[in-house]
């Protein structure tokens, strides 16, 4: 690459309180149009705001998580600017004096570990949501959704750290999976509790001066997020490279052509003209409430890894996937504390479980093999009852019934032979058959053995004993 990236990340996670930051109205997501509001969120004249507790505490575990530093002192502040979903006119924020900063992410991309700052984390309130009327048959008009407006969030602000589209999506699975530790936000992406501006820039390689970024507003997928970093690296190296300017602007994601649009020139902070909000106090938090706030925190997810490590001697890899959800993590643990051997049962949660829950959108605890079901089998591989390949079988079938190991093998006949004298016919009619490849074999192709191992598997309908199988076959070919 002609041009190196610099990728930094806003992001927007709603936190899970019952009611709004300023206001008592519900939360809840999936109410019907403008339900859920109240003057006091519909910015009504003389109407007063009155912080959430919640609110703040929620925000002070987040920053404590993410190794903030907390402000004994933060300050409110009105961030103005015109949107119909904006009935105030204005979005109460924080500007100058945010609620913590100076914190970091530890992620890893292809085997290497990389440090990324966070350069502040502030709380303000939500804005409503236009619903364009094409989306409804009524291509004329648009209309305006206030149930989100004044629902609480946290803004976690990165420093341009980052250097490619994989390093930002891995920053951001990262934040989602430590928020969701915490507790502090469901962090659904598809109903936009979790969302990421990216803003973008490249510049010729060794140059330390920043090229123009542009910000690519409001992507809620892992995956669109990285393919929005990518086009915008592509269009920003091309248009330099054909003499061109890259003028610092906001662009939209098209998930359908794959590319990202302008939508407007990119306003400088001074365009909001932030000033301090009249209606709200300096919020104080005391050392006191910093520290029973972080006495509540659970085991985070690096703690958990190097744990992982530590204690089931899993290789690093496999204990990142183990903890990069909470549930998964404990579903894992479960199986382990049951005896099953702990390299097994990642190798089957990581290709076997998490594959149900992709394909399904389940939840962990939703999953129709549990972890007293999983171990149930592993112990059956151990024992010798089934063989590895079986085991694929009656995984399924644990899967598509609900049953558990024991039941689904004496239901489908699946007992693995390990009777020598059984083998030893199945392996005589299989070296009778191949004559050709056996003469081939005693002259010195031994690579061949995996090929009457396969010939054996198949005989006895994948049921045979394999390192038995192995055994009868080196004695008989010689």
């Amino acid at each position: 690459m002609k041009y190196e990236p610099v990728i930094g990340l806003e992001v927007h996670s709603q936190l899970n309180t019952k009611s709004k930051i300023f206001c008592g109205c519900s939360t809840e997501f999936g109410a019907a149009p403008n339900a859920q509001t109240c003057p006091i969120c519909l910015g009504m004249p003389g109407v007063l705001p009155v912080l959430n507790t919640e609110v703040v505490a929620k925000s002070i575990r987040a920053a404590l998580a993410l190794n903030c530093t907390v402000s004994e002192v933060s300050r409110w502040a009105r961030k103005n600017y015109f949107y119909p979903d904006l009935p105030k006119g204005y979005q109460i924020s924080q500007y100058e004096q945010p609620l913590a900063v100076n914190g970091h992410i530890d992620i890893m991309v292809n085997g290497q570990h990389k440090r990324i700052r966070i350069h502040r984390i502030h709380m303000e309130e939500d804005a409503g949501k236009n619903i364009h009327g094409e989306n409804l048959g009524d291509p004329a008009h648009s209309y305006v959704d206030l149930n989100r407006t004044g629902v609480p969030l946290i803004e976690i602000v990165s420093e341009a750290d980052m250097r490619s589209s994989e390093e930002a999506k891995a920053y951001l699975e990262k934040l989602h999976s430590i928020l969701r530790y915490t507790g502090v936000s469901d962090c659904n992406m598809e109903e936009g509790s979790f969302r990421a501006d990216a803003n973008v820039s490249v510049r010729p390689f060794g140059q330390e001066k920043f090229g123009t970024k542009a910000e690519v507003k409001n992507v809620n997928s892992f995956r669109f997020i990285q393919k929005a970093i990518d086009y915008e690296i592509e269009r920003q190296s091309d248009l330099i490279d054909d003499g061109g300017r890259v003028i610092q602007e906001t662009r939209l994601w098209d998930s359908v052509k794959n590319v990202t649009v302008s939508m407007r020139s990119k306003e400088e902070a001074n365009d909001y003209r932030y000033f301090p909000d009249p209606d709200l106090v300096p919020l104080r938090v005391s050392e006191a409430w910093k520290n029973e706030v972080a006495a509540t925190l659970p085991e985070l997810p690096d703690a958990k890894i190097a744990r992982f490590q530590k204690e089931y001697g899993i290789p690093e890899y496999d204990a990142v996937q183990m903890a990069e959800d909470q549930q998964v993590a404990h579903y894992f643990e479960a199986v382990v504390k049951m005896g099953s051997d702990p390299k097994s049962a990642t190798n089957w949660i990581m290709t076997d479980v998490l594959r149900i829950l992709k394909e399904r959108q389940l939840e962990v605890e939703q999953c129709p093999v549990t972890a007293a079901m999983l171990h149930g089998m592993l112990e059956l591989i151990k024992n010798g009852t089934i063989s590895g390949k079986l085991a694929k079988d009656v995984f399924a079938g644990m899967e598509q019934t609900g049953k558990d190991a024991k039941t689904v093998v004496a239901e489908k006949g699946l007992v693995q032979i390990s009777d020598t004298g059984e083998l030893e016919k199945i392996v005589d009619g299989v070296i009778a058959a191949n004559p050709g490849n056996v003469a081939e074999y005693k002259s010195g192709k031994v690579k061949l053995m995996g090929f009457f191992v396969g010939q054996v598997m198949q005989a006895s309908k994948g049921k045979a004993n394999p390192a038995l199988v192995n055994k009868i076959l080196k004695e008989k070919l010689g």
